[in-house]
């Protein structure tokens, strides 16, 4: 594939421009929106991928019923992981690998340490629209190996003076409850006059406690976070200058925080009767888990700039998350040189700091007008480290990442634009620097013997890792709003780097010659098939995606989820099916993902065949989306219903049958009511049949453990207020 791709499509290389949050050509004239996360102004029917757009209705939608963005994305993403309701969002994948989450294409992700809390980085009020891109690709450098999740903050105002928003919210369970009661708070004020424009926006929200649909309080994981019994802030500001009649300076800047309430402790449920994790009012030890995120970007743009399309950006990004403790006889925490009772108490704090720019320009060949060339740059500098905070050691230690990637990108129309070619090439240039470090001391148990071990020394060091990464299609386009398209395109990240180091566990390990911190490199091979004619919107697509060393979350003896470097095979049915009925305003969507995933268990000498099962941390299960929505005049409404099917783990390493998936069923509806001057008024509910169930990641992950065993929310009821002006 690699010397077929490389001898036809020599001058077609894969990355365009980096997403931006101004408006989006075409947005103001009601044409069609260009997808940014796709790094080019061409339309996303000239791009051999499957691309959706969440805008900002549907949006809006969406997280009143169940109140987060990533939320809002598994909702109507049918392979998309079902969201654990959690902070953390470990194990939440899209098309069985891990999305890269980004905010006018800044990544939020920390690949040196992945804390798993990119989906939660800024309030959902301040999205325009979400962008995903599906299936592995480098279009945004690294991460991405299961797909793109670019969201899109909020335009600059479009008429001259002052316009703004307000909304209100609140959030009670299916009983009342006292404290499960929640409430939000948010405003946005735009100014604009000629040439300049300001937005400042800030956002509180506060959550109460979830009830299951036993009316049971939703156990807390008090390590890894919790959205609920939280209090969340975000500001946010835009400052933008337009000169020269095409061109655009931008400023944005945010910071969002999100702290836990530190009134809850968890108690245990039990899977043996199916009794869920469960919590109590209390105050846990340690401080209580929270996630902050503070970034500034600063873009210049200019869309006709000798003819083409130039696009610069350069941004700041700090985050800082803690993560709850415990008490754990059998963990990493415990040192007996320290506490040899083997009841020291500790927890961690990841830090991380990125820096990067991007550049790009493009433009169609004077003379030969149906070649678009693309040519730019991208830098990332990353500062990772994880820190016990009780006990002020070092668990990861400070490591740094540094990628430089130039790229090209083409698209060449032929036949009046029904048949185009399109590819390109980016070279991906990492360096990983550790410093000389060693281990924690750790204690283990085997089911018969506890042993302790006093850590060992790492020799540090900088390994360098490069990569030739190509993407090339075809699209068909006979008629207008019927097209086909086939393509291959290959995804470059790094695995959780900071796992891995912590858990070197053989003595004298030298880090430039540990082969499992090497980049993992997967790659999409995909055919699709798209109508988008009259009242009939529908997709089709298959898919095959594998890496030669792919990375699998592994429960270890006390629970910790280690890293592993395995081959990975996933391949996929996805389907699309959308009916605007002749009723005006009624459409019927339906959603239907099929996945299946294997890897290499034979870790030890791993022969390169795929023998068993990915399970629940890894893959997510089929899916079918059934949703009826009507919209005419003031009033809309929407019902959904999400079904996820059964699913079991077989294989060579003999998957735990209790980790079986049986599935289960949710619904959810809306209705709302724009008053005009009064503003909007609407009222959702998210499992609208207050049903019981066991949510996915719970359900086939760490059977022995009776404190993740956690219920879904239940009936949950959120009545808003939008007004805008």
């Amino acid at each position: 594939m690699r010397s077929v791709l490389l001898s036809t499509i020599a001058v077609l290389p894969v990355i365009a421009m980096p997403a931006q949050a101004q408006e989006a050509p075409g947005e103001a004239d009601g044409g069609t929106i260009v997808i940014t996360a796709a790094r080019t102004a061409l339309p996303a029917n000239a791009l051999p991928l499957t691309i959706d757009v969440i805008d900002s209705q549907s949006l809006d939608q969406q997280i009143a019923i169940s109140g987060s963005v990533t939320d809002a994305v598994a909702n109507l993403t049918p392979s998309f992981s079902p969201t654990r309701q959690k902070l953390s969002g470990a194990g939440e994948t899209l098309r069985g690998r891990s999305p890269l989450y980004a905010i006018n294409g800044i990544p939020q992700s920390t690949p040196l340490r992945d804390g798993s809390r990119d989906g939660f980085t800024i309030d959902g009020f301040f999205i325009d629209r979400v962008e995903l891109i599906y299936g592995s690709n480098a279009l945004q450098g690294i991460g991405g190996t299961g797909g793109i999740v670019n969201q899109v903050t909020v335009g600059a105002p479009r008429r001259e003076g002052l316009s703004g928003r307000v909304l209100l919210q609140g959030t009670a369970d299916n009983r009342f409850n006292d404290d499960g009661l929640g409430g939000k708070a948010a405003g946005l004020l735009q100014y604009k006059a000629g040439a300049f424009d300001a937005t400042v926006g800030a956002t509180w929200q506060k959550r109460g406690a979830f009830y299951d649909g036993d009316n049971r309080r939703i156990g807390l994981n008090l390590t890894q976070g919790e959205t609920q019994t939280s209090q969340a802030t975000n500001f946010f500001a835009r400052l933008g200058y337009e000169f020269g009649g095409s061109a655009r300076l931008d400023l944005i800047a945010s910071r969002f925080e999100l702290d836990g309430d530190g009134k809850y402790t968890a108690i245990a449920g039990n899977r043996a009767t199916g009794i869920p994790t469960s919590s109590v009012r209390g105050t846990p030890p340690g401080k209580p888990a929270a996630s902050r995120t503070e970034s500034v970007a600063l873009s210049l743009t200019d869309s006709d700039l000798w003819g083409g399309n130039f696009v610069s950006q350069i941004f700041w990004n700090r985050t800082h998350d803690t993560f709850g403790g415990e008490i754990a006889p059998i963990a990493t925490f415990q040192d007996p040189a320290i506490d040899p009772t083997r009841q020291l108490f500790d927890q961690s704090e990841n830090r991380s700091r990125k820096i990067g720019g991007k550049l790009s320009y493009e433009r169609a060949v004077p003379g030969f007008e149906d070649l678009t060339l693309i040519a730019g740059f991208d830098a990332l500098f990353d500062k990772t480290s994880q820190l016990l905070i009780q006990t002020n050691r070092v668990w990861v230690p400070p490591s740094e990442f540094r990628s430089l990637a130039p790229f090209g990108q083409a698209n060449l129309k032929l036949l009046d634009g029904k048949l185009r070619l399109a590819g390109g090439l980016r070279w991906e240039n990492v360096a990983i620097k550790v410093d000389d470090y060693r281990t924690l001391a750790s204690t283990t148990y085997d089911g018969k013997n506890i042993a302790t071990y006093g850590g060992v020394a790492v020799a540090g060091g900088e390994p360098k890792f490069d990569d030739l990464l190509l993407n090339g299609g075809v699209i068909i386009e006979p008629w207008a709003g019927i097209r086909a398209y086939a393509s291959y395109a290959e995804g470059f990240t790094v695995p959780d780097v900071g796992r891995i180091t912590r858990a070197v566990s053989k003595p004298n390990q030298d880090i430039d010659n540990y082969v499992d911190i090497q980049p993992i490199v997967s790659n999409n091979r995909e055919i699709g098939f798209e109508v988008k004619r009259g009242p009939l919107d529908a997709s089709v697509a298959f898919f095959w995606s594998s890496s030669d060393k792919g990375q699998l979350l592994i429960a270890n003896s006390g629970g910790i989820f280690d890293v592993q470097r395995q081959r990975v095979e996933i391949h996929g049915l996805e389907i699309n099916l959308g009916i605007q009925m002749p009723l005006p305003g009624l459409k019927v969507n339906l959603g239907y993902a099929d996945l299946e995933g294997r890897y290499d268990s034979d870790s030890a000498n791993p022969d390169g065949i795929v023998d068993t099962d990915l399970d629940g941390t890894n893959i997510s299960p089929d899916r079918i989306n059934l949703a009826v929505s009507y919209a005419n005049g003031p009033f809309s409404a929407l019902f959904q219903n999400r079904f996820f099917l059964s699913r079991g783990f077989e294989g060579k390493a003999n998957p735990d049958p209790r980790n079986n998936f049986e599935g289960y069923a949710i619904a959810d509806a809306s209705v709302r009511y724009d008053a005009g001057r009064l503003g909007a008024f609407s009222l959702s509910a998210e499992n609208l049949f207050d049903k019981f169930y066991i949510d996915y990641s719970s359900d086939t992950r760490l059977p022995n453990d009776n404190l993740a065993f956690f219920a879904g929310r239940g009936r949950t009821f959120t009545l808003s207020w939008d007004y805008r002006f």
